[in-house]
Order: C-alpha cells, then structure tokens, then sequence
C-alpha cells in the first residue's frame, strides 16, 4: 500500500498498553498505568520518524509495543507482511520469528545489551545460528561485514564488553541489530547514554547506513536537537498519547501545540548572546494511572480554555501540509483527522 507516494510499513491503530496495579492477597486488579493510550500512526519505508516527550510520557513503552516486547492491552499494529497488512498481535510463532528478522531494536544501554560474561564472538553468533546460518564461515562473514559498517576492527569479536569504551559498546549493538539485514530499527535513546562527542559520531554512522541499507528507523529520544538532526517526521508525545505529528522543519519552525512549543523554547543555544525566551510550564505533569478530564495537558497549558477541562481534543489536520495536532486551539482552523 502507498500513501502519497510513500509505501507505509507500520499501521498502529487506536494501540493501547496498559500495566494493570493489583493489590492484595488476591492480587486484584486496582487499576491501570496507561503508558499508551489510543495511539495511531503510520511509519513510511526509508524514512525516520522522531518520538520525543517527557521521561514517562511512554515513547519507550511505544517502540516496545511494536516489537511485542511489551503487550498491547488493545488496537492494531498492522505491518506490511508478504504483500499485505496483517496485524502482529496475531501472527502466529512461525511468522514472528520472521518479524523478528525484519525488525530490530537498538537499546538505550549499551552496557547492558551486552552480556558481561560472553565474548562479542559468542554474542553475535548465538543470532546468527538461531536464523539458520548454519556454517561458520558464513557466520563469520556477516560478522566481519557488519562491524566494518560500524568501523571497528574484525578481531575485536575475542573481547569481552568491559573492553571496550561506551560508544564502542553501542556500535557493536547496532551492528549485532543489522546481522539478520532487518528492514525496520527501533532505536530506543541509543545516544543518551554516551558523551556529546560520541553522539555525533554515532549519529553520523546510523544515517550512513540508512542510506547504504535503506532503513527505516523509529528514532526515540528526548534530546530534541538529536531527534531534529535525524527525523524527516516527529511525533510529540504526552502522557501516553500522541499530541503533534509533522514533518521536522515545520514543527521546529512552526510547532502549534502549546506543550511542543514549551519543548522546543528548551533547545540550548549556542551562541551566548543570543537571548532565548523560555516557556516554563507550571504544575506537576499528571499521574498515567489517574489522568484528568478533557485534554491531559490542560492544568499545565498557558493557554487552557473552558473547553480543554472537559474534553479530550480529537486529532486535528491541515489539509495542506499534513501537520497534525491534538489541541482545540485549531477547531474549525483544520479538519479532524476523522473526516
């Protein structure tokens, strides 16, 4: 299937992942933690598509979701599988482990990604020998092409983890993610954890291989100059739900929900006599267990109306660029993305 001119991988619908709290002897169930909470959205082939939000607002628990690491309480994830749409929740053993092949996730820790006790040899060959490569030569080989595509030298595969230095560690999980030639990364803060300068030169890596491999990624962070370098689309997220969707020069130029603008106003600038003007949001970010009324960002919001107390905004669109935002601010501005 193509949407204007772009083949879509990924179709979520309505998806929601909900951890139950049971209390108790009986270990009843006393309520939910909705870490996603009615999200749709769609990821296109080649392209990368930023998550970004608070800590806790369930960007991670998303991208787990779409592997099936984490289950989806409700909705749809619909991939684009053997020439049609077939939803993931539903496949059976057979074909997930097919999926498995195509899509990968590069963790936020390297250092535990990597089993301490193992050589780098035996972690990447354990994969390997699970989707049938089974000569050693041929293992070998994958492994000696995928860590020249994150430039580290074939005879560092007979060190342990600890030998190696955190952006080292995190190269050699990309390049273990890309052994199986997946269509589709996950990447889940995989640059957070490393020094400004590492960052770059990760960053810098991951879009040559997109480009020599034609990957999609879904890039998830919260460093919001990172996620505009790599995204061509982004997705703000609130309090388990998805409030802004545009490509990544029109939401930096012209974000239009009042919590992205709060985000954006956060970006340090370099220069020192440039003066920025904050937006300084007030008030607690609510609890995923027990949220308000209406719009959940409506006790923090500037620009809260009597409306917003009341009810949960639908999904706005503009027609012309596609930009998308969840805020009653743009009603009868922008068509519902219902119409």
């Amino acid at each position: 299937m193509k949407t204007n001119e772009k083949e879509v991988l990924f179709k979520v619908e309505n998806l929601k992942t909900w951890f139950p709290i049971k209390k108790g002897i009986m270990k009843k169930t006393v309520g939910n933690v909705k870490a996603v909470d009615d999200i749709s959205l769609e990821v296109y082939r080649g392209e990368t598509i930023g998550i970004v939000g608070e800590s806790g607002c369930g960007k991670s628990t998303l991208g787990k979701s779409l592997m099936l690491l984490e289950k989806p309480t409700d909705g749809k994830i619909m991939f684009h599988y053997q020439g049609g749409f077939k939803d993931i929740t539903k496949f059976s053993k057979q074909e997930m482990f097919e999926f498995r092949k195509t899509v990968q996730m590069v963790f936020q820790d390297p250092y535990s990604a990597l089993n301490p006790q193992k050589k780098i040899y035996t972690s990447f060959e354990e994969p390997l020998k699970i989707h049938g490569y089974d000569t050693r030569e041929k293992r070998e080989e994958v492994m000696q092409r995928v860590l020249k595509m994150v430039n580290i030298q074939p005879d560092y595969l007979m060190r342990y983890p600890h030998e190696f230095s955190g952006g080292q560690r995190q190269r050699l999980c990309i390049a273990r993610a890309l052994e199986v030639t997946p269509e589709v990364l996950i990447c889940d803060e995989p640059v957070s954890a490393l020094d400004v300068s590492i960052q770059a030169q990760v960053l810098n890596l991951m879009k040559d291989i997109q480009k020599e491999l034609n990957l999609t990624y879904l890039f998830i962070a919260h460093d919001l100059s990172v996620v505009q370098y790599m995204s061509d689309r982004i997705i703000v997220m609130y309090l388990g739900k998805v409030v802004e969707v545009a490509d990544s020069r029109a939401l930096y130029d012209e974000p239009l929900h009042p919590y992205t603008r709060a985000l954006l106003s956060a970006i340090p600038v370099a220069d020192i006599h440039v003066e920025k003007k904050r937006q300084i949001l007030e008030g607690e970010v609510p609890s995923p267990i027990n949220k308000p009324s209406g719009c959940a960002f409506h006790n923090r919001c500037p620009m809260c109306m009597e409306q917003c107390k009341k009810q949960d905004p639908p999904m706005y669109v503009d027609k012309e660029n596609g930009h998308m935002v969840a805020c009653h601010l743009y009603e009868g501005k922008m068509m519902t993305g219902a119409e």
